[in-house]
């Protein structure tokens, strides 16, 4: 394999989706399959709709057809859906939304109802798809039911926390989903510990994977961005380290 070009890898970075709302200017370009663009918004960090960041028609950027919660984070699916992923208790959640059938609502309905609530996603519309996986996947590869409507999606990478049993174990781990073929591998990050990091004030936030090396590559909260070895499992190097 090729040796990873740190300069292409940051760039790719700077377009690798995160987390609501932190990261929501990284969220994809959306358009529904009848050709309507759809923008996203972040409603700020004070009020009743702080925190929140929605999706509305570009024409009609004051009538949401969906809002999300923090740890949300969006993906393209086929033409015309939109995949959402968020932490769900003990699992990951995965869903996706036919742009065409959603429908709009007054932001006043979920005014004061994300920050008290668990819940990560608000639209009138039920998913097409809804399906989630355990965090309680051991490291390799595992078979997943992955709903016709996701199973155009080829690979999405998701950190997340994952359960140490000691200072010395991974914290995280990356859930790389090959939703073709119905597969998810658990790629336990053994280079981030409590020993060795403040868990919880740093985190990894996104990942993705190299077009040129295949190597992941992603951010960590507090950290700095990094790049891993072959296994995706141990770090290589830091491209930016933060002291």
């Amino acid at each position: 394999m090729p040796n990873p070009n740190l300069t292409k890898i940051r760039q790719q970075l700077e377009q690798t989706v995160g987390p609501a709302p932190w990261y929501w200017k990284t969220f994809p370009a959306f358009q529904s399959a009848a050709g309507q663009d759809f923008v996203w918004t972040h409603h700020g960090d004070e009020g009743p709709v702080g925190y929140v960041v929605s999706l509305a028609p570009e024409q009609e950027p004051d009538k949401p057809c969906m809002a999300l919660n923090t740890y949300c984070r969006p993906f393209l699916v086929s033409p015309g859906c939109l995949g959402i992923w968020c932490p769900e208790g003990r699992s990951i959640r995965f869903a996706a939304f036919d742009a065409n059938e959603l429908k709009g609502f007054d932001l006043a309905e979920i005014a004061g109802w994300f920050k008290p609530s668990s819940d990560r996603i608000y639209s009138k519309t039920p998913p097409i798809a809804d399906f989630e996986v355990p965090l309680t996947f051991g490291p390799g590869m595992h078979k997943i039911d992955v709903p016709p409507a996701l199973a155009t999606v080829d690979e999405l990478i998701v950190p997340t926390s994952y359960k140490a049993m000691s200072n010395d174990d991974p914290a995280f781990a990356l859930f790389v989903l090959y939703l073709q073929a119905g597969l998810v591998e658990v790629l336990p990050q053994k280079w981030f510990t409590g020993a060795q990091y403040q868990v919880g004030k740093q985190w990894i936030s996104r990942a993705a994977r190299d077009r040129e090396s295949h190597r992941i590559f992603g951010e960590c909260f507090g950290a700095g961005s990094f790049v891993l070895e072959d296994d995706g499992c141990r770090l290589a190097e830091w491209m930016e380290k933060k002291s």
